[in-house]
């Protein structure tokens, strides 16, 4: 028992980093303008990020560290399998949001880098023509419909997030993530909850090992962390949301380096 709360904890954390990831799971940063989502409860969530904070420094940000070093086919075959195993979520958003030939288009990338691709090891769809697109959540399919973002908030463990976003990933434990229902629910006797958590670890740990510089460089460069943070998540989602092109823009006025999608 012991275990899996300390699995679920680490595994929640990791999502703080990636849930500002694009469909590769690299940013670019520039510079922004502010956002006019409320900052309902700043002292709360200013708290809940330096506890955030403390635990990237003791578990993330190690691991990440580590990761890096491994060869880079290995890393970008896992970067692959996540970002295989991510469609599961898109493809019923896409379908909710009526974009019926995204929908088609990832679920063929699925089929194709599940199988042929060795379990997303490999993106073989790509080479065959089947184009990646970024990823979708429910939180996007609620903006899409017409359902405003709240307030901003910041979980503890879970990071920054919406009053939207929030609710929205309720849908995930309520049948909306296929792998958590295979996995978390036992649906099978080929998965565990273990599995499940274990793919969420892996997934944020990734994210945090591709941009590891570049959070490194906002956190040295920024007046205010916690700003930069918000703004980086605030913007990030709205573009996601609009299907816009991948440019996250900091507050900083330093002069920094677009980090280019490779």
């Amino acid at each position: 028992m012991i275990r899996k709360i300390i699995i679920l904890l680490i595994a929640t954390f990791a999502l703080t980093f990636n849930a500002v990831a694009g469909t590769d799971g690299e940013l670019i940063l520039k510079k922004n303008q502010p956002s006019e989502i409320k900052d309902c409860s700043e002292k709360f969530n200013r708290a809940t990020f330096a506890f955030n904070q403390a635990l990237d420094g003791a578990i993330i940000k190690p691991l990440a560290s580590a990761y890096n070093i491994l060869p880079i086919p290995i890393r970008t075959g896992v970067g692959n399998s996540m970002d295989n195993l991510s469609n599961l979520i898109t493809i019923p958003n896409n379908i909710l949001q009526g974009d019926l030939k995204k929908a088609g288009v990832n679920t063929g990338r699925l089929i194709i880098n599940t199988t042929l691709g060795i379990f997303g090891v490999f993106d073989v769809a790509e080479k065959m023509g089947f184009s990646e697109y970024e990823k979708e959540d429910y939180g996007q399919t609620l903006a899409k419909h017409g359902v405003g973002p709240g307030c901003y908030i910041v979980l503890p463990i879970l990071g920054p997030s919406t009053t939207r976003d929030a609710i929205s990933s309720v849908a995930n434990f309520m049948g909306g993530d296929p792998w958590y229902n295979v996995s978390m629910k036992n649906d099978t006797q080929y998965f565990s909850d273990i599995d499940y958590y274990s793919s969420k670890i892996t997934a944020g740990v990734d994210f945090r090992a591709k941009n590891f510089d570049s959070i490194e460089n906002l956190e040295k460069n920024s007046l205010d962390f916690y700003a930069s943070v918000k703004s980086l998540y605030l913007q990030d989602r709205q573009q996601r949301i609009l299907n816009s092109k991948k440019v996250i823009e900091t507050q900083d006025d330093s002069d920094w380096e677009e980090i280019e999608t490779q």
